[in-house]
Parts: C-alpha cells; sequence; structure tokens
C-alpha cells in the first residue's frame, strides 16, 4: 500500500472559478474511485486570490501508475501544466 498526496493549485488565474470547481470535483472523483480510501482534502482559504488543494489518499502499490496517469489526463483536459504528486510509505512512529 502507497500513500499518494496530489496537490492541484490555479495560482496563475488560467481556470476560470468554474472551471477550477470542475477540475477539483474530477481529480477528487479519481482519487476517490482509485484508492483504497481518502484520509485528507483540503483547499487553500476562501479568501486567498488564488486557488488550490491538497489530497492525501492510500493506494494499492499495483494501481499508483494508473492512478497517475488518469490524474495526468485530467490535468491535459483542463490545461494545467503540472499537478504535484508524491508517493511514498508511510512510518509510524
Amino acid at each position: 500500500m502507497k500513500t499518494v498526496v496530489i496537490q492541484i493549485g490555479n495560482s496563475d488565474d488560467r481556470l476560470t472559478q468554474g472551471e477550477w470547481s470542475s477540475f477539483f470535483v474530477e481529480i477528487d472523483r479519481c482519487l476517490q474511485s482509485g484508492s483504497r480510501a481518502v484520509h485528507f482534502r483540503g483547499t487553500s482559504e476562501g479568501t486567498a486570490p488564488w486557488q488550490n488543494a491538497c489530497l492525501v489518499v492510500s493506494v494499492e502499490d499495483g494501481n499508483v501508475q494508473k492512478l497517475l496517469a488518469e490524474v495526468a489526463i485530467i490535468r491535459e483536459t483542463y490545461l494545467q501544466d503540472s499537478v504535484a504528486a508524491l508517493v511514498g510509505n508511510v512510518e509510524m512512529i
């Protein structure tokens, strides 16, 4: 099992508010359907001059690349230059 952290943003205001909302919803649905569990989802404060979001999920080892490929397709659909992804193992201390 891997932990996957996905970070998306719209700091360049390329997306309208409606497009940002749709982008977030599609990323969220993708992660919900492609993961075992969603542990966290958070967004920038509503009064911030930009939009960003972070989602943390648990993904079966064999499904990580498929999930990241699906996220990349959504990124391309919304003409975003990048999505940050961190994939790793959680260490309990």
